[in-house]
């Protein structure tokens, strides 16, 4: 297991520490539409800042102050004379917003110039932004090497849960692997082909695995360019004892919207005009009797067109078999991906899932095996 330095060792008391914090949230009309990036951090604020420690994010909005429930103070940069003239007035315990870090150019270069210019604001760096650890930034990555450096809480628990699924996981181990498109998603279909049992394809991506077995798809979303490595998928799965399991039958419609009319088919009678939207009935049944017999289940990309009914039914009968198995003790389960979270919100069950991720690339960049920057910087063989 990777070892990486947490809060348990930083001694924040009476110092500026630099928290870094991913809250790209949606607004609607100057409001937050969903504050859960910055539920999942005001744990590490408010730790701090309790400890005495003056709370320095970057970056942040301002909205956090509703959410953390206590005073923040905004400066209008993050860097030079208006950032430090901020610092330098506050008293332990204080909570300031620094203004984003993207508004200079030295942040995305990881430009040293930068580095050092945020370096000088804190004695102590936490990051607590998973989410955006695969890009080697400033603020994710340079910072980590000029200060004592740790995970934040939130950093902290997503490490923990995805080591716990990828890395030592209780097996069976299943994963559940949707979307639209293969192409997307090579590195980690081949990445979890070494890490799991059994691989369940679903979304768009699976009518391109069935378009390689011969099978007709009608005018359903397929990459035909990619029958070629899908059929390489499947072979290198059956060589290495993986069961990859596909649709057996598949809700179909001629026109993709919501509420119109549809109906299930076997996989084998797809029509010339058919478009597939969803997994069928039968293979929702299939599906769940595997869950019951795993206790880790990846997931990542939803079953089928999830935005429209009725074409949830499959995402969303398959989440309440696997929150419930979770509900039961009998399922560990870790679930990422701004589609997929989506999803599981909707089907009213990401609560009941044993972690959810709120990180889109680095989630998925995590699951196919590649090395984060921001998390590399936190561990202790640094």
């Amino acid at each position: 297991m990777t070892s990486f330095r947490s809060l348990d060792e930083a001694d924040v008391k009476g110092k500026r520490v630099l928290v870094r914090v991913d809250f790209n949230v949606p607004m609607e009309s100057g409001e937050v539409t969903d504050a859960t990036r910055i539920e999942r951090a005001a744990p590490t604020i408010r730790e701090i800042a309790d400890k005495g420690g003056k709370v320095i994010l970057e970056p942040v909005a301002v909205a956090a102050e509703g959410v953390i429930g206590r005073p923040v103070a905004f400066a209008a940069d993050c860097i030079g004379e208006i950032a430090e003239k901020a610092i330098a007035a506050m008293r332990p315990g204080d909570i300031l917003c620094l203004e984003n870090t993207r508004f200079h150019a030295g942040e995305a270069k990881n430009d040293p110039a930068f580095v050092a210019a945020l370096a000088r604001l804190g004695d102590i760096y936490v990051n607590d932004a998973f989410s955006a650890a695969h890009r080697a930034n400033a603020s994710t990555e340079g910072l980590a090497h000029k200060l004592p450096a740790c995970a934040g809480r939130a950093m902290q628990a997503e490490l923990e849960a995805l080591e716990k699924a990828l890395h030592a996981p209780q097996r069976p181990v299943a994963a559940i692997v949707g979307g639209a498109k293969i192409s997307t998603k090579l590195d980690l279909l081949g990445n979890l082909l070494t890490k799991v049992e059994t691989l369940i394809v679903g979304g768009g991506m699976a009518n391109t695995f069935l378009a390689a077995q011969n099978k007709a798809v009608g005018r359903s979303l397929c990459e035909s360019d990619l029958l070629p490595t899908a059929r390489d998928i499947l072979a290198k799965a059956k060589n290495a004892g993986r069961d990859v399991v596909l649709p057996v039958d598949a809700v179909v419609t001629q026109k993709f919207a919501a509420h119109v009319p549809s109906r299930v088919v076997s996989v084998d009678e797809i029509g010339a005009t058919d478009m597939i939207l969803d997994i069928g009935p039968r293979t929702v049944e299939h599906v769940v009797s595997l869950l019951a017999r795993t206790r880790t289940l990846l997931w990542n990309g939803p079953l089928g067109a999830f935005e429209h009914e009725p074409f949830d039914n499959g995402t969303v009968e398959v989440a309440e078999a696997a929150a419930e198995l979770t509900d039961a003790g009998k399922l560990v389960t870790i679930a990422g991906g701004g589609d997929t979270v989506a999803a599981l919100n909707a089907a009213g069950v990401s609560g009941r899932f044993t972690y959810t991720s709120t990180a889109g690339g680095a989630f998925l960049e995590w699951l196919e095996g590649k090395t984060l920057p921001g998390v590399a910087a936190l561990e202790i063989d640094k």
